[in-house]
C-alpha cells in the first residue's frame, strides 16, 4: 500500500485495458459484457490536539435556533 502510485488512473490506461479485455472476452458482435466495482476507502483518526465534543445536554444554543428554522419533533413529518 505504501508503494502504490498516488496519481489517478489515466484515460490511456483504461483505453488499453478495454482493448485487451475486448480481444479476450468480447461477444461475437464485439460487445463487451462486464461489471466492475470501484472501491474507495478513507480513514480518519482523532488527534490529541483536536477539540473534544461536549457531553450530551451541554449545548447552550439549539440547532434549530442557529439555523433559523422551526424545530420538528421526531414524530412530525418534515415539511408539514
Amino acid at each position: 500500500m505504501l508503494e502504490r502510485t498516488r496519481r489517478p488512473l489515466r484515460r490511456a490506461t483504461l483505453r488499453r485495458m478495454m482493448e485487451i479485455y475486448g480481444e479476450r472476452f468480447a461477444d461475437p458482435d464485439r460487445r463487451i459484457r462486464a461489471t466492475f466495482d470501484i472501491v474507495w476507502l478513507s480513514g480518519w483518526a482523532p488527534h490529541g490536539s483536536q477539540q473534544k465534543p461536549l457531553p450530551p445536554g451541554a449545548a447552550r444554543t439549539r440547532l434549530a435556533d442557529a439555523l433559523g428554522v422551526r424545530e420538528h419533533s421526531a414524530g412530525e413529518r418534515a415539511g408539514r
